[in-house]
């Protein structure tokens, strides 16, 4: 259903590439991420064609939504402890990605499996700590706040500076939001 409205592109593509924009600046609550994304596409000489696709980590989304939470805020449940045993997790940890969950599908030591309150199903309802300031205190990243909302959001924006810009625009010009983990 999500793609129906792909049926009409009649792209074909023989081939694939893919660009990472260097030098992406590190995202801070607020900030604006179409001006970031379009200064990094000039930056790198990147000129959008139709049929390209963005994809923008889950994490930058997150971040510039402000989607963090103090541990020392978090205070959990007797589920979340009972939880936190059987996992082997800090309770508080537990309690949010409890929070952040429709349900818990499978628990074993080290790994809580949830289905996100968004419908995606993975380990800890997506929710980070790795590559963030806990300047402030321990601090988590949660999952961005209705991904397809922003990927509609950022690409009407980047398509509306496009067409001022070029007086053109890509008509197949499509956002993701990524969530894959690199080591």
């Amino acid at each position: 259903r999500r793609y129906q409205n792909y049926r009409h592109c009649r792209c074909t593509m023989s081939s694939l590439s893919i660009t990472a924009l260097e030098d992406f600046p590190l995202v801070q609550p607020g900030d604006d991420l179409v001006g970031q994304i379009l200064n990094a596409l000039k930056a790198n000489n990147v000129d959008l064609q139709n049929g390209d696709v963005i994809a923008i980590a889950q994490k930058v989304v997150s971040k510039a939504q402000n989607r963090y939470r103090l541990l020392s805020d978090v205070v959990p449940t007797q589920e979340a402890m009972d939880l936190a045993d059987a996992t082997e997790k800090d309770p508080r940890l537990v309690q949010v990605i409890l929070d952040e969950s429709h349900s818990v599908v499978k628990h074993r030591p080290g790994v809580l499996i949830v289905e996100h309150n968004q419908g995606f199903v993975h380990a800890n309802a997506g929710i980070d700590q790795s590559n963030i300031s806990h300047e402030q205190g321990e601090r988590l990243l949660l999952l961005p706040e209705n991904p397809d909302m922003v990927c509609a959001e950022i690409r009407a924006v980047i398509l509306q500076k496009l067409k001022a810009w070029r007086n053109t625009k890509p008509k197949y010009l499509r956002f993701a939001i990524t969530f894959a983990r690199t080591p």
